[in-house]
C-alpha cells in the first residue's frame, strides 16, 4: 500500500499525544507540517532553527521511536528549518540525527550569525551576551525591612535555582522609588555570580518595544524572538509601558510561553498588580499570575534610616544622627528622593565649603518636598508630654510642686530644648514664666535620670520620637 507523507505523520502525531501533556503537544507537534517521505526518510517542517534545536534536545527518543513504528527499523526523520524572508526564503536541512546546530558554541556566547541579537553591532561572528546590569545593584545593599521582605526572600530563592522555584514569573510592583529596579538586577546579578554560564538579560520595556519596530522593519521578527528565547533569566522592568501595544504584547506572549515552558526564568517589574493593567491582553495578565506577585511598599521610619546610613557607609559620608533622622522624616515614600538628598547634601557641603548641619539639610530638603514638616513648637511638646502621663497642660505651666507634674514639666522644657530652636528664655516663659535657669536645672536633672535610669531613658526616646512622628504624621 501507498503511503504519503501526511498520513504517516499523522500516525506519527497519534502516538506522539499519547506520551506527551497537552500543552507541550499544543506547542511543540501541533506547528510541525509534513513536507515529503522519500523511501525511509520522512521530512518535516519546523518554524525556526531553535524549535528544531528544542525537539532534538528533548524529544529526540520519543520521535525516533515512532518514526521506526511507522517506517521499520531504517526509518528516519529530517528536518526542514523555515527561515525568514530577509534570509532569502531558503529552507535549510538538518537531518534527524545530527547534533544540535549551537554545539561548540560556550555558555553564555551566541553565534549572531545564526542568531540575531539586538544588543550588540551584527557581523561579530561569537559575542557574549551583554546583561545590561548595573553592578551596583546588589542584595548586599538591598537593605530588608516589612516593606520588601517578601520581594526580597523570593528573588534570593530564584537567584539560587532560577527557573527552578514555583516563583515564575516573579512580579515585582510597587510605586516609584521603592527598589523594583534596584531588586530585579539584583538578582540578576547573584544569577550570575552563582551560574557564570546562564545568560542573563535586563530589557526595559521601552528598549524592548524599539526592538521590536525594528526587527518589523528589517523583516527581521524570527531573529528577535529566536534570540529571546535563548535567555536564561529575563528581566523586562516597567511591563505596564507595554499597554496598548497589540504587537509588541502579541511577540512579548510568544517568547514568554516558550521561554516559561523551557524552565527559563522571567521577572517583570510593574508600577501596579497584573490585576490593573489596564490596556495588557487577558492572555498575558493570566501568565503573569502563574507565579508570584509581590509589592513593594513604602518603608517605614527605621528602614529608611537603615538605608541611609547604609547609601553613607558605602560612600563614606558622615551625617550627624539628627540631620539623618530629619531627612528621613521628611522623604517618607520615595528612597531615590531620600539617596538625592543625600548626594544634594554633600554637594552643597563640598561648593559652600559649609558643614552638613541641621540648616544645610532643611534647605536642601525644600528642593525635595513641597513643604517641610511644620517646626515642632513647645506647645506641642507640652500637648503630648501631657498626654503621655496623663496630665492637663495647664499643670505643666502652673506652679504645682507634684513630683509626677514637677518630672513631666521638666521632661518637657528638656525636649523643648532639643527639638526646638526656642531660646532657653522663650521656653521658660512658656511655662508660667519661669526663667532660663530653671530650664538649666531641669534639662541637668533629665539628663541626670536617664544616665541612672534605663526605663526613664526609654520613656524620653519613646516621646522624642513620638513628637518627630506624630507631627509628621498630621
Amino acid at each position: 500500500m501507498t503511503r504519503d507523507h501526511a498520513s504517516v505523520w499523522d500516525n506519527c502525531l497519534q502516538a506522539i499525544r499519547k506520551n506527551v501533556n497537552q500543552q507541550s503537544f499544543k506547542t511543540w507537534f501541533e506547528p510541525i507540517k509534513p513536507v515529503r517521505l522519500d523511501n525511509n526518510a520522512l521530512t518535516i517542517q519546523v518554524p525556526n532553527k531553535f524549535f528544531y534545536e528544542w525537539l532534538e534536545e528533548h524529544y529526540v527518543n520519543l520521535l525516533k521511536t515512532t518514526i521506526r513504528r511507522e517506517l521499520g527499523d531504517r526509518g528516519r526523520l529530517e528536518y526542514q528549518i523555515l527561515m525568514s524572508q530577509n534570509n532569502g526564503g531558503h529552507a535549510g536541512k538538518a537531518n534527524g540525527n545530527s547534533k544540535p546546530a549551537r554545539e561548540g558554541i560556550a555558555p553564555g556566547m551566541i553565534d549572531s550569525q545564526a542568531i540575531k541579537n539586538p544588543f550588540v553591532i551584527p557581523g561579530i561572528k561569537k559575542i557574549k551576551v551583554d546583561p545590561q546590569l548595573n553592578p551596583h545593584y546588589v542584595f548586599d545593599n538591598y537593605i530588608e525591612g516589612d516593606c520588601n521582605r517578601l520581594a526580597r526572600s523570593a528573588g534570593m530563592a530564584i537567584a539560587k535555582k532560577p527557573g527552578g522555584t514555583s516563583f515564575n514569573p516573579l512580579v515585582i510592583f510597587g510605586d516609584v522609588g521603592l527598589g523594583k529596579t534596584h531588586l530585579a538586577h539584583a538578582i540578576g546579578n547573584d544569577v550570575l555570580n552563582r551560574f557564570p554560564g546562564k545568560t542573563v538579560l535586563y530589557v526595559s520595556s521601552e528598549k524592548f518595544t524599539n526592538q521590536i519596530i525594528q526587527s518589523i522593519k528589517n523583516n527581521a521578527v524570527n531573529d528577535f524572538v529566536n534570540f529571546y528565547q535563548l535567555i536564561d533569566v529575563l528581566i523586562v522592568d516597567d511591563i505596564q509601558f507595554l499597554a496598548n501595544k497589540q504587537k509588541t504584547q502579541e511577540i512579548f506572549f510568544h517568547i514568554f510561553n516558550q521561554l516559561h515552558q523551557n524552565g527559563k526564568q522571567i521577572i517583570l517589574t510593574s508600577d501596579r498588580p497584573p490585576k490593573d493593567l489596564d490596556g495588557m491582553e487577558e492572555r498575558l495578565i493570566s501568565r503573569f499570575k502563574w507565579g508570584l506577585s509581590a509589592d513593594l511598599q513604602a518603608p517605614d521610619l527605621e528602614t529608611r534610616i537603615a538605608i541611609l546610613e547604609a547609601k553613607m557607609n558605602q560612600e563614606g559620608i558622615e551625617i550627624p544622627q539628627d540631620v539623618t533622622e530629619f531627612i528621613c522624616y521628611n522623604i517618607q515614600n520615595n528612597i531615590r528622593e531620600l539617596e538625592g538628598v543625600l548626594v544634594s547634601l554633600v554637594a552643597q557641603s563640598s561648593l559652600n565649603q559649609q558643614e552638613i548641619d541641621m540648616e544645610l539639610a532643611k534647605r536642601v530638603i525644600r528642593n525635595f518636598v513641597k513643604q517641610i514638616n511644620k517646626e515642632i513648637t513647645v506647645d506641642y511638646i507640652q500637648k503630648l508630654v501631657a498626654e503621655h502621663f496623663d496630665l492637663g497642660v495647664e499643670k505643666l505651666q502652673g506652679k504645682t510642686r507634684k513630683r509626677q507634674v514637677v518630672i513631666a514639666r521638666q521632661l518637657s522644657m528638656y525636649l523643648a530644648k532639643n527639638l526646638t530652636d526656642k531660646s532657653l528664655k522663650a521656653i521658660g516663659e512658656n511655662f508660667g514664666g519661669r526663667d532660663h535657669s530653671t530650664v538649666i536645672y531641669s534639662c541637668k536633672t533629665v539628663q541626670d535620670l536617664m544616665e541612672t535610669d534605663v526605663i526613664f531613658k526609654d520613656t524620653v526616646s519613646e516621646l522624642e520620637k513620638k513628637i518627630k512622628m506624630s507631627l509628621h504624621d498630621q
